[in-house]
């Protein structure tokens, strides 16, 4: 769908479809007053008659009659005014262009939600307004054998502009489109089958990432994570067919000196049957999403490319199958990381930290200023959190507070978990340094623990996303069940804010 700003009033622009809006129990503001009056007094009528009053979610639909020139007017509930945030701005106009694309609409005009009464900028809510409709019509249709329905609706032109304002709102434009293209991206990846989404398809994935935005890339293969001591990973890949692959993205490598540098790692098990310590059957083939971080990375990269965002950002994708083989790795083996640390194998199902474990020490080559992996990781981590926000740790308060800043505005929810002391005891080992599952109490947190082994630097906090990269329950109107690109908003947004800092 193309996003674009125009000249004019809603209320004189040809479409199939125009979206205005009202705030609970409020009055109409300027905008949708100017179409009441064009349509004759029809919305004040159905406040009147009770049948419309602002409620966050409501939708209902007028038809002109040639009046004017638009053949449907889409009306939306804002809600309670003192309620009002950024993310109410993605949801309506989710639910907005959901019901236009409901209509068979191909051409609609929308008003920027939010702004006036809703005290957000120009830019702002413009770009919130790109990124909820956007996600909001996205489908996932690879692998039917049917053709794809047609995209509706083709076009949304945002109006009721100030000529002060233009300038603002195609910048909010670009951003959102930016942002949507890397969560397109990254949804991709999460729901597609692992025997289309391999280690190899990522890799290329990332390629082709580069290629459109400009970001060096490097693809490391097995011989060359043999040669650079990567035991912790290598061990986890051993019992798949499926090679491994460890992917480095940079933006502004070529003027690392001149930027802080940030590094964001992502998990990226294509399919994790648990090895050995083997799931059970029942929700199994949710496991294709076990490489929700590395998409997220691979997603933000792209839009961190696109936007040029004033940083040296690192991106890196450790990517493997964990399935079981007469060469997979057993509970009980001890395998060595590449800072040398010894790792007991308990669960061959705590394999994700075993990846990010060499990934992390990796990162330490690009003196970060600040590093975060982001990963689908413990069970535990859902039991906690409900699948409601994920689970951050972190050894900075100013990292810790910057990522719940983003998350915020982003709504891609973070809490604050502890990484205390007394956690190392869960995960002392009799055999090697140290073991790679505590066990039942505060798996979320030792889980943090154990990767803490392989930080070197003073800024990292590690983001538990289990429960968030896949949705079953269609909990917002931007976020169909399917894939939800969690992380790629944040990362974004982390970016923007410390490049600001």
């Amino acid at each position: 769908m193309e996003v674009k700003a125009v000249v004019g009033t809603l209320q004189s622009l040809e479409a199939d479809a125009i979206i205005v809006n009202l705030f609970e129990n409020s009055e109409l503001d300027e905008v949708t007053r100017a179409v009441d009056i064009a349509l004759g007094g029809a919305i004040q009528d159905l406040i009147a008659a009770g049948d419309f009053t602002g409620k966050l979610g409501q939708i209902t639909v007028l038809y002109p009659r040639g009046v004017i020139p638009a053949r449907r007017v889409i009306l939306v509930g804002l809600g309670d005014r003192e309620k009002f945030k950024v993310d109410t701005t993605r949801r309506v106009a989710a639910s907005a262009i959901q019901k236009a694309r409901d209509l068979k609409a191909r051409h609609v005009v929308s008003v920027i939600h939010g702004t006036g009464a809703g005290g957000l900028s120009v830019e702002v809510a413009t770009q919130a307004v790109t990124e909820g409709s956007l996600m909001a019509i996205y489908g996932y249709y690879e692998q039917k054998s049917k053709e794809a329905p047609e995209a509706l609706p083709q076009t949304l032109s945002l109006a009721g502009l100030d000529e002060a304002d233009f300038a603002s709102a195609e910048a909010g434009i670009r951003s959102g489109l930016a942002i949507t293209t890397g969560v397109t991206i990254t949804r991709d990846l999460v729901n597609m089958p692992p025997n289309f989404c391999t280690p190899a398809h990522m890799a290329e994935v990332a390629k082709q990432v580069a290629t459109d935005v400009g970001l060096k890339v490097t693809v490391f293969e097995q011989a060359q994570m043999e040669a650079l001591k990567m035991g912790a990973l290598l061990s986890v890949s051993q019992g798949s067919d499926t090679p491994p692959r460890f992917i480095i993205l940079e933006h502004n490598a070529d003027r690392a000196e001149e930027f802080d540098t940030i590094v964001l790692i992502g998990k990226g098990v294509t399919f994790d049957t648990g090895g050995y310590s083997i799931k059970a059957a029942d929700g199994m083939e949710n496991m294709k999403n076990d490489m929700a971080g590395g998409g997220a990375v691979i997603g933000a990269m792209r839009a961190i490319g696109e936007l040029n965002l004033p940083l040296h950002v690192v991106g890196i994708v450790p990517s493997v199958d964990n399935m079981i083989s007469g060469n997979a790795f057993r509970p009980s083996e001890v395998v060595t990381a590449s800072n040398g640390v010894t790792i007991e194998i308990i669960s061959t199902d705590a394999e994700g930290r075993m990846i990010l474990a060499d990934a992390l020490v990796f990162a330490e080559r690009f003196k970060p200023t600040a590093v975060v992996d982001i990963a689908t990781l413990t069970g535990a981590c859902v039991v906690a959190l409900g699948g409601i926000a994920a689970g951050l740790f972190s050894t900075s308060d100013v990292l810790r507070d910057t990522l719940m800043g983003a998350g915020e505005m982003t709504n891609e929810k973070l809490w604050p978990m502890p990484l205390l002391p007394e956690y190392e005891k869960l995960i002392e080992s009799n055999t090697a340094d140290i073991k790679n599952s505590g066990g039942r109490w505060a798996g979320a947190c030792t889980a943090a623990t154990f990767l803490k082994h392989f930080v070197s630097y003073p800024a990292w906090a590690h983001i538990d996303m289990a429960g968030m990269g896949m949705d079953a329950k269609d909990s917002s109107p931007y976020l169909p069940k399917g894939a939800t690109g969690y992380g790629v908003r944040l990362f974004v947004e982390l970016v923007r804010r410390w490049g600001q800092a």
